[in-house]
């Protein structure tokens, strides 16, 4: 009968994937408001400058850098686990 480790919760990987899913989602999202109201029209007599409009524009200026940032400290989180895991033969 083979021994079975049992599962360790690693939250911190799992929360950090979930903003990067979030964040750049939304970014991507805010990318295609923009083209598909360029596409209809919105954007004539500088209609892009009011409402919603400027946050839209906006979120992919922050969002994709901040998305980008989060993934990198994921890598480094699971790197540092792995080496952790591996010093100590778990």
């Amino acid at each position: 009968m083979s021994t079975q480790e049992p599962a360790v919760d690693h939250r911190a990987e799992r929360v950090l994937a979930y903003m990067i899913a979030a964040t750049v989602g939304l970014s991507v999202v805010s990318i295609f408001a923009v083209l598909i109201a360029t596409a209809m029209g919105a954007g004539a007599d500088d209609g892009f400058s009011q409402g919603i409009w400027p946050v839209v524009f906006f979120i992919p200026v922050v969002g994709l850098p901040l998305g980008f940032l989060l993934l990198v400290a994921l890598l480094v989180l699971n790197a540092v686990r792995r080496s952790r895991e591996a010093r100590t033969g778990s």
